[in-house]
């Protein structure tokens, strides 16, 4: 997902793009969000790395073209948008803006902190 920002969201800086190839992943936690980066086609789009029907991890799925497969149950969700595409899970995930500044990239989280 790709946005210029905005006072929602508090960007972090994360790895320059040169170190982050297409097919990739990386895992990280910012501010207590778990969350899983995929650099796709030149493109790079991060979730939540919390499967919304078990709460399980999502990241060591299958990437199957732009979605993500849990592994332990099959559930299946767009990595652009967390759009929730195949039972047993019903509801999305979440998904963080991702931009480029200076040849890094940055995640956007939620600028207020979680209830």
């Amino acid at each position: 997902m790709s946005q210029n920002g905005g006072d929602e969201f508090k960007y972090y800086r994360i790895a320059p793009v040169s170190e982050f190839p297409a097919g990739e992943r990386l895992f990280l936690e910012i501010e207590g969000f778990p969350i899983v980066v995929f650099a796709l086609a030149g493109e790079y789009f991060a979730t939540g790395d919390l499967c919304s029907h078990d709460g399980g991890a999502i990241g060591e799925g299958e990437l199957i073209g732009e979605e993500i497969v849990c592994p332990r149950h099959g559930a299946r969700f767009n990595i652009k948008t967390g759009e929730a595409l195949s039972l047993p899970a019903v509801e999305g995930i979440p998904v963080y803006p991702v931009r480029v500044v200076d040849g890094f990239l940055e995640i956007g989280v939620p600028a207020k902190t979680r209830n």
